[in-house]
């Protein structure tokens, strides 16, 4: 497979109904653990995020679309920036989306979710200003395939936000990491969400996927250019910024 490979998973559509499944169980107790195992640093690299976006967020009518949004957190920190001009927010896991609404709708914001496939986005080619996933790349099927869907859907001159795990380059730090993510962190996600798997792909999913430079790569092949990222957090996370060419 070409993308993320979840235990059992033959072919990619094993692999997406798994991580829906995955995502569907957790999804009740998916902010809890998000912030208490980043000791609350999701916020910082969702605020971190959005500056660096603002750009394509002040826009005249600009058309911004969060996919794989899962519980909302980063569509709404976009919606707060984008002066009053509505987000979009769209995931394939329906119970996330669940919890996602239910945030939305109590804090008033703009937005408008959806549910769809982000390897198959019921948008038009060419309509978006801006499009961005916060930890979700990792968990496509197919990564290359996800990659050319977010350029397709945008215009010229648009932009591709991707805010993903990755691997620190400092090698002590890597080892330290790479305890904390295998051992401490399936231990108390599986205590707390009640499904110790999840806790176990997920790290995997991390040392699987492509690092920060081959990431860039990959997004000049899917057709961006002015590709460019920022490490975060000792290299834990990065951010990369691509743009549709004319």
């Amino acid at each position: 497979m070409k993308g993320t490979t979840p235990p059992g998973a033959a072919n990619e559509r094993e692999a997406a109904r798994w991580v829906r499944d995955m995502f569907a169980r957790v999804a009740s107790r998916y902010d809890l653990l998000n912030h208490l195992l980043s000791f609350n640093l999701d916020h910082y690299w969702r605020r971190r995020t959005v500056r660096r976006v603002r750009e394509w967020l002040a826009r005249p009518n600009a058309r911004v679309l969060d996919i794989c949004c899962g519980t909302g957190d980063l569509t709404l920190a976009l919606a707060a920036a984008a002066a009053g001009q509505p987000v979009f927010g769209s995931d394939f896991c329906h119970p996330m989306l669940v919890e996602a609404r239910r945030k939305t709708m109590s804090r008033g914001a703009c937005c408008a979710l959806f549910e769809a496939d982000a390897l198959q986005l019921p948008v038009e080619s060419g309509s978006l200003d801006l499009i961005t996933v916060a930890f979700g790349l990792r968990n496509f099927a197919n990564y290359q395939d996800g990659l050319r869907e977010m350029c397709r859907v945008l215009k010229p001159g648009g932009a591709a936000a991707i805010l993903e795990f990755s691997q620190p380059p400092n090698r002590a730090f890597a080892a330290f990491y790479s305890f904390y993510s295998s051992r401490v962190l399936p231990a108390i996600g599986g205590i707390v969400s009640g499904s110790r798997a999840a806790y176990q792909y997920l790290p995997e999913s991390v040392r699987k996927f492509p690092g920060a430079e081959a990431l860039a790569d990959r997004m000049r092949e899917a057709g961006f250019t002015e590709v460019s990222y920022q490490r975060m957090t000792g290299g834990i996370v990065a951010l990369h910024v691509g743009v549709r060419g004319g």
